[in-house]
């Protein structure tokens, strides 16, 4: 099986999967995420360690910067077909908001494999988890901080909502596991064949 190319080099020179790049710049313009589209995309053989490690450099100078270690755990059975840019991105915002609220300790991106074609991933960090006020409306697309400092995904509250709809389109439900002062784990279940079939 050959596996699709799904990176290019951006223009820091960091391997970025094909639109990585795309969803950061676009990251304020909402009407250019098309998930279902993305998702029902044709599936194409790739490699979830590439994937994880692209994520990985992208995010390694907010890590550098804080002072905070970014771990991956990939699964054993590393080669699959799906769609790589909608995980990718995924995966991204995830790791970008774990960072952003984690002062002290590590973010771990890990992936491992359930029954079946099933793979579970999971973004967990160590930061100051998500109040129980702010889980009623974690997933609004609109949401707005009422205090600085106060727990938002992003500024509009767009990059939860885009990776919950991005995780539906694949078939899986985002979920969070958090608690106060201890950290927060989001995770999801989607089935990858596996390539080497």
């Amino acid at each position: 099986v050959q596996i699709a190319s799904a990176s290019r080099l951006s223009p820091t020179g960091v391997l970025v999967p094909w639109g990585l790049m795309t969803s950061i710049s676009s990251a304020g313009t909402p009407r250019r995420w098309r998930a279902a589209r993305i998702a029902r995309a044709e599936p194409t053989p790739f490699s979830i360690a590439d994937i994880f490690e692209s994520v990985r450099d992208i995010t390694l100078p907010i890590s550098v910067e804080k002072g905070l270690e970014i771990r991956l755990s990939a699964p054993a059975a590393d080669l699959r077909v799906g769609h790589p840019v909608a995980l990718s991105r995924v995966l991204l915002n995830l790791s970008t908001n774990a960072l952003k609220f984690t002062d002290e300790g590590a973010v771990e991106v890990g992936g491992r494999k359930l029954d079946g074609d099933l793979v579970e991933f999971w973004v967990q960090d160590s930061g100051r988890g998500i109040p129980p006020g702010a889980m009623v409306s974690l997933y609004e697309p609109f949401r707005r901080r009422q205090r600085a400092g106060e727990y938002a995904f992003s500024g509009s509250g767009l990059g939860l909502s885009i990776c919950r709809k991005l995780v539906e389109a694949m078939g899986g439900e985002l979920k969070v596991d958090t608690e106060e002062g201890k950290g927060t784990r989001f995770h999801f279940a989607i089935e990858l064949p596996s390539a080497q079939q």
